[in-house]
Parts: structure tokens; C-alpha cells; sequence
């Protein structure tokens, strides 16, 4: 039996190992991603944008959340699975972060949760680490707050900035939280962040100074043509795989090549 990936595992890299994450939204993908040495698989509210084709993340509901949890999970997968929760569902307040979070574990079967935001959340995330539910927390650009930033912009410039990241970074730390992802922060800052941090910190446009990594599985495989950030290294190109395949199937459908005797059933 295989030896699932856990917190204390995560906690014990720090220093030590990189940690590899991933994210995956469902059963078919998690299974490919199952067999590769990832340590942490997140659920991302990003299956808004890459599953759903909303334009950002506020629009996918907590029911969706755990929904794709929960395809991820039913494989039984060797990787932590951290559950992502979305826009509303801890904001409001101690009681339903704490609930919400919950159903995470309950429902979805995840073994943490994430949530974006420092001092501002501090009480949910004690809340919810209270309850035994592992946190990890999210600074930098955080997209739900794609609104309040004015874009998708670098967080974490300039020395006020950077020192307001540490405190919020050190605030998560002191509530709690197993990990903090880093998103969109100059690798120096991200870099004298994770020095002072007793947990493992995990980038996504951060550098290479975190003591981890993290895409959007899509991103990495070359899911969209026209879709690729700055921090994204494309790791295959499958746009044009997948429709190479599509156009051939096509084709021979149309000229009746397809299906042949291989493929058809006989008396």
C-alpha cells in the first residue's frame, strides 16, 4: 500500500527537500499526476477559470469546491490534497470559515485547506487550525482580490510593501499555518521571507528561492495557446497534441476510414 504524503511530511522538507504541487481538478488528470513523484495536489479556485471559463476566480462556489475535491480524491492519491477555498466562503467570518473548511475534509476528502490573505483573515485561520483542519495560507497576489488590487499585479514591492508581506507571512506563521503559497513577489523579497519562516513557503512567480513550487496543471502542459504568464514554463505543448489527434479522428470519420474491422464487433 502506498504511503500518502501528510503535513508533518511537508513541515520535515523544509530546508531539506523541495516540494513539488500541482493543481488538478479531477479524477482522470489526478491519476496521471498520481503516478509522477508530485507531494501536494491543490485544488485550486482556479477550476473557475480552467474548468468552468469564468474570466477570474470569484465566481466558483463552495458546492463546485468540494465537488472537485472530491473527484480528485476518490482516487486515492499518494499527494497531500489541499482543498481551495473560494471567494465568500471564509471572509464573512470565524464561523463559516470554520464550516466551510470543514466540508473540505468531510466532503471532499482533502486533507487541508488554503485560503488567500494575512492579518485581515488571522482569526479564521486560527479558527480553522483550531478545529485541527491543516491551513495554508496564500500571499502575494491573491487573486481574489484580483478587484481590490486593480489587476493582476506584482505584490510585495519596495520596501514598504515588503515589509508589510513579512508581517502578514510571520502573522499566518504564528496562527498556525503547515505552508504559505508566495505568488507574483520579487524573488529577493520571497527569498528573505522564506529565510525567516519556520514553514515551508511555496512559490508561483516568486522565484527560485522558496522551498517550493506550484503551477496550474494546464499552464505547465500547454493546455491554451494564447494563455501563459511570465512565471510559466510550459513543460509540453498538448493544444497542439489534442488537436492533431481531433483533426485526424475527424478526417477519418469523414472519409469513412474510421471505425475499421480492428474496431468493430463480429457475429
Amino acid at each position: 500500500m502506498k504511503k500518502t504524503v501528510s503535513v508533518m511530511d511537508i513541515l520535515g522538507k523544509k530546508g531539506k527537500e523541495r516540494i513539488v504541487m500541482i493543481t488538478s481538478y479531477d479524477s482522470t488528470m489526478t491519476k496521471i499526476v498520481d503516478d509522477a513523484d508530485i507531494d501536494i495536489i491543490l485544488v485550486g479556485d482556479s477550476a473557475g477559470m480552467v474548468m468552468a471559463g469564468l474570466d477570474t476566480t470569484l465566481g466558483i462556489t463552495m458546492d463546485q469546491m468540494v465537488y472537485h475535491t472530491a473527484c480528485v480524491t476518490r482516487t486515492r492519491p499518494r499527494a497531500l490534497v489541499v482543498g481551495d477555498m473560494p471567494f465568500l466562503s471564509y471572509q464573512t467570518g470565524v464561523s463559516d470559515a470554520v464550516a466551510n473548511a470543514g466540508r473540505f475534509l468531510k466532503e471532499g476528502g482533502a486533507q487541508a485547506v488554503k485560503l488567500e490573505g494575512g492579518l485581515r483573515v488571522i482569526e479564521q485561520v486560527k479558527a480553522i487550525a483550531k478545529a485541527d483542519i491543516p491551513v495554508m495560507g496564500h500571499l502575494g497576489l491573491t487573486p481574489q482580490s484580483v478587484h481590490a488590487f486593480g489587476g493582476y499585479k506584482v505584490q510585495g514591492r519596495g520596501d514598504e510593501a515588503a515589509k508589510m508581506l513579512m508581517d502578514n507571512a510571520l502573522a499566518l506563521e504564528d496562527a498556525g499555518v503547515f505552508s504559505i503559497v508566495f505568488e507574483c513577489v520579487p524573488d529577493a523579497v520571497a527569498k528573505e521571507i522564506t529565510d525567516a519562516l519556520s514553514v515551508p513557503t511555496i512559490g508561483i512567480g516568486a522565484g527560485p528561492h522558496c522551498d517550493g513550487q506550484v503551477l496550474v496543471i494546464q499552464d505547465l502542459l500547454g493546455m491554451s495557446k494564447e494563455f501563459k504568464p511570465k512565471f510559466v514554463k510550459r513543460y509540453a505543448m498538448l493544444f497542439d497534441t489534442i488537436k492533431e489527434a481531433l483533426d485526424k479522428y475527424a478526417s477519418e470519420v469523414r472519409e469513412g476510414a474510421f471505425p475499421d474491422d480492428e474496431h468493430c464487433f463480429k457475429e
